[in-house]
């Protein structure tokens, strides 16, 4: 079964719609991760963190309608980016009926931060202060909402499998489509900056105050950011570009609560199983976006696994350094940037983004293809593959490229 993405909206630190973010990675312009306005001084957090990946441009207001059960920055920002596929939710839903249209968003915080009020206010013993709100730390809250504000009565539900959460939701779009139970979903994930995140992998001593630097011998760790990425996927192209989700693996090596398994033992399963779901040969893909999230160990075990499955000839890079590491976004994000370097309309000289890095190569690991300002697609059908890697193990591959039709 033929199984079609439209073009993706997306938001990050790095701006909005897939043109910007195109035509940033492109032009290699710096890096626009660094610090942020936002109070997490209440938390502790301000002063030891200094480089992340926030959004910064105001967001589109929410409908006057929208029940305050729905209104947080969570929602708000994926609010923002759902404006660039408006038009082609109002027309699959014109096509194919409200029913027919499923709603599968990815997620790690939803919008929790927003209950923050209520425990504060608890501690002081106030606790009719502040109203606390349960749809918020659902995880379904992103689903609910995008569900809610279009009127769409088909299955929706939210996935959170930490960093591959987002795409995580395009296989489950995947596998309802395959399975006939709807025409159309509306896919992808959304993460916003928070202090319970922020906290998390501070704890874990995993956070760069320098601009991540991923594959390099002076890699020290991650930048988190926040954003949105959105596909609406289907049986049938619903636009010009005819790019498709060509094959997915995942897999759960269960190593450690927070350590991926440090010979790539998970991570070399997602890209075999990937292939395989695709009837494709490891030399059949022309470039991967990685994980590559600057940590010792993310690093090292993600590039003995593509070297075991690709060698050190398939082009590599990875996009963090512009963007941040998005967490329950970041698999959908950076699967819109595949979309994008796929898109001969977006992409038309078929150049690759050169990693972002100090370009000290780390003898400890093996020898990849990291891009630089001259790597460009290999002639012919452009097919690409992204990779996902999460806490417990959880590891996701998406191969996407154009239509041979």
């Amino acid at each position: 079964m033929n199984l079609f993405l439209t073009q993706p909206t997306i938001v990050t630190a790095l701006g909005e719609s897939i043109d910007r973010h195109i035509e940033g990675l492109l032009d290699s312009i710096p890096s626009p991760l660094g610090e942020t306005d936002k109070p997490f001084a209440d938390n502790g957090i301000e002063a030891a963190v200094k480089m992340l990946g926030a959004v910064k441009f105001p967001l589109r207001a929410f409908p006057e309608h929208l029940a305050d059960a729905h209104r947080s920055r969570n929602n708000q920002l994926l609010w923002h980016a759902l404006a660039e596929i408006e038009p082609k939710i109002t027309a699959c839903i014109e096509q194919f009926g409200r029913e027919r249209i499923a709603v599968i968003i990815g997620t790690s915080t939803t919008g929790a931060d927003e209950n923050i009020p209520v425990f504060k206010a608890g501690v002081q013993g106030d606790y009719a202060a502040e109203q606390f709100n349960q749809q918020q730390i659902l995880f379904s809250a992103p689903s609910d909402f995008v569900a809610e504000v279009y009127g769409l009565t088909g299955l929706s539900y939210g996935i959170s499998t930490a960093c591959t959460s987002g795409a995580r939701a395009l296989i489950s779009a995947a596998r309802l489509l395959k399975a006939g139970l709807c025409d159309a979903v509306i896919c992808g994930g959304v993460d916003t900056l928070s202090p319970l995140t922020i906290s998390g992998f501070s704890s874990l001593e995993v956070l760069s105050n320098q601009q991540t630097n991923p594959f390099s011998a002076n890699r020290n760790g991650i930048n988190i950011g926040e954003g949105a990425a959105v596909f609406v996927m289907s049986r049938e192209p619903l636009d010009e570009h005819r790019i498709q989700l060509l094959g997915y693996g995942s897999s759960a090596d269960a190593y450690h609560m927070s350590s991926p398994h440090p010979e790539g033992e998970g991570a070399i399963s997602a890209f075999q199983n990937a292939l395989h779901n695709a009837n494709l040969d490891a030399a059949d893909i022309g470039w991967i976006n990685l994980h590559g999230t600057g940590t010792l160990h993310n690093d090292q075990m993600e590039s003995l696994a593509v070297a075991k499955i690709f060698g050190n000839q398939t082009a590599c890079t990875t996009t963090k350094p512009y963007t941040g590491h998005t967490l329950g976004a970041a698999g959908a994000v950076e699967a819109a940037i595949l979309w994008g370097m796929l898109s001969r309309q977006h992409n038309p000289t078929g150049k690759l983004p050169a990693q972002l890095w100090d370009k000290q190569s780390d003898e400890n690991l093996p020898n990849l293809a990291i891009t630089d300002e001259q790597s460009r697609w290999a002639a012919g059908r452009r097919i690409g593959a992204s990779s996902s890697f999460a806490f417990g193990g959880n590891n996701s591959v998406l191969i996407l490229g154009e239509s041979d039709a």
